[in-house]
């Protein structure tokens, strides 16, 4: 008998999981019953969520795969209206990419990578700009060659990525919600990415940051949902100074806030944070309006 090492099991897992597992939305199901209609023999299309474009073949009222996998009209029509939900079709089954807990949380495309979506509310930024962008530009401003960076409450894994693009040495990434770690796990783009570099850490950051040692990091991405009364810990004085402590000097801080310029209030807001960073520490802050969140160094 074969024994195989639990290392390779999950790089097979993981090939498999990526050969057969295909993602349906509503521009892509609009093309594809379109040309079905039109009689069309092939069509572009990405069926990874824009990580990949190819060409597939049409035959009758089917779109054919890999291999006998097929996906009819049948399939797609009843699903044909949902605009802003994305479906994985895999073992000839339709299901959609979301789970309802404490929430409504789903995957919802875009012109690049999906974004996360939580009662509504999107998770990433997606007018003017797409969540690939946004995480490329916040990622850049902190985050330099050899690098140890910690992403806080790092959802998808967007900031992760560029961390790694950047050249990052070791980036550790924390997500306290189930249901986001679940939507990540199902969503292609960071499996694109994995490296070992990357450690995810399934944990609520306001507790783990006390493990953490004194001076561990040269970056932090700090992206906390908006701040709410059940998110304000990590908004908090107590919050500041643990980052503060476990920053190395010359260190760089990006921590997004929103930038609720319809809230008579906004100025408020981001002058209170920003004066709890430099009562923890933190210099030279400056909030960026165009990445909408708070620059700081530790000197």
């Amino acid at each position: 008998m074969l024994y195989l090492s639990q290392e390779l099991r999950v790089v097979l897992i993981f090939k498999l999981y990526m050969h057969y597992t295909y993602y349906f939305h509503f521009d892509v199901i609009t093309r594809i019953l379109e040309a079905i209609r039109n009689g069309t023999k092939s069509i572009s299309l990405s069926l990874n969520l824009n990580l990949s474009e190819k060409v597939w073949q049409i035959e009758a009222d089917r779109l054919i795969l890999d291999n006998d996998t097929f996906i009819d009209m049948k399939k797609l029509e009843p699903i044909s209206s949902f605009k802003n939900r994305i479906f994985i079709f895999q073992n000839n089954v339709l299901t959609p990419v979301e789970v309802r807990s404490d929430g409504y949380y789903k995957l919802v495309p875009t012109q690049s990578a999906p974004t996360l979506e939580i009662n509504g509310i999107k998770m990433h930024r997606s007018k003017d700009i797409d969540p690939l962008t946004d995480a490329k530009l916040k990622t850049r401003l902190v985050v330099t060659t050899n690098d140890q960076v910690l992403d806080t409450c790092g959802g998808l894994g967007y900031s992760a990525i560029f961390a790694l693009k950047a050249g990052a040495k070791k980036i550790i990434s924390t997500e306290k919600s189930p249901a986001v770690i679940k939507i990540r796990n199902l969503n292609p783009w960071l499996k694109k990415y994995a490296d070992k570099r990357l450690e995810l850490i399934h944990t609520d950051i306001t507790r783990e940051i006390d493990r953490f040692e004194n001076g561990m990091f040269n970056s932090v991405i700090h992206d906390p949902p908006r701040f709410t009364s059940a998110t304000g810990d990590l908004y908090g004085r107590k919050f500041y100074d643990a980052l503060f402590r476990i920053m190395t000097s010359r260190s760089k801080l990006f921590h997004y806030t929103g930038s609720p310029k319809k809230i008579k209030t906004k100025n408020k807001f981001i002058k209170n944070t920003m004066k709890r960073l430099e009562q923890s520490g933190f210099k030279a802050l400056c909030f960026h309006d165009n990445l909408q969140g708070i620059y700081a160094q530790k000197n």
